[in-house]
C-alpha cells in the first residue's frame, strides 16, 4: 500500500517526476535528485511503501537483490541503506544505495572518519 504523504511512493506510481533508470514489478531505480555522491549513484526503490530494512525482510530481501543486479554491472560498488534518524535516515520508505567505486574516489564511507579517529586515540594501525 502507498502513502500520500511520501515521496518515493509519489515516485514510484509516477505522480512525481523522477530520472528513472531500471524497472521491475515489484521497484525501480532511480538517479538521486540531488545527482548523488558519484557517477553512476543509484536508489533502488520498492514500489509497495515499506519504512525501512527492519519492517518488512520480504521487501527488503527484494530490493537487495534488485540492487545486487545493478552492482554486478560495477567491478566495484557499495549497497548502502539506513533505518532510523539516528542512522541518517531521511526519507522514510525504504531504498537502497548503489554506489560505484573507484581508487582514490575519495569518497569515505559514513563511518570511515569515526573509524579513523577511534583508530588514532587508541593507537591502532591498519
Amino acid at each position: 500500500m502507498n502513502r500520500p504523504d511520501c515521496p518515493f511512493c509519489a515516485i514510484t506510481t509516477g505522480d512525481t517526476p523522477a530520472h528513472v533508470v531500471r524497472t521491475w514489478p515489484d521497484a525501480i531505480a532511480i538517479r538521486p535528485r540531488s545527482g548523488g555522491v558519484g557517477d553512476g549513484h543509484l536508489l533502488v526503490i520498492p514500489r509497495e511503501h515499506v519504512a525501512d530494512a527492519g519492517a518488512d525482510p520480504d521487501v527488503t530481501a527484494t530490493v537487495m537483490r534488485r540492487a545486487a543486479e545493478l552492482m554486478a554491472e560495477h567491478p566495484a560498488a557499495n549497497i548502502i541503506t539506513s533505518k532510523g534518524t539516528d542512522a541518517t535516515q531521511s526519507v522514510f520508505h525504504l531504498h537502497v544505495h548503489v554506489v560505484p567505486r573507484h581508487a582514490d574516489d575519495g569518497l569515505p564511507l559514513p563511518w570511515t572518519p569515526q573509524h579513523a579517529a577511534r583508530a588514532a586515540q587508541s593507537g591502532e594501525t591498519r
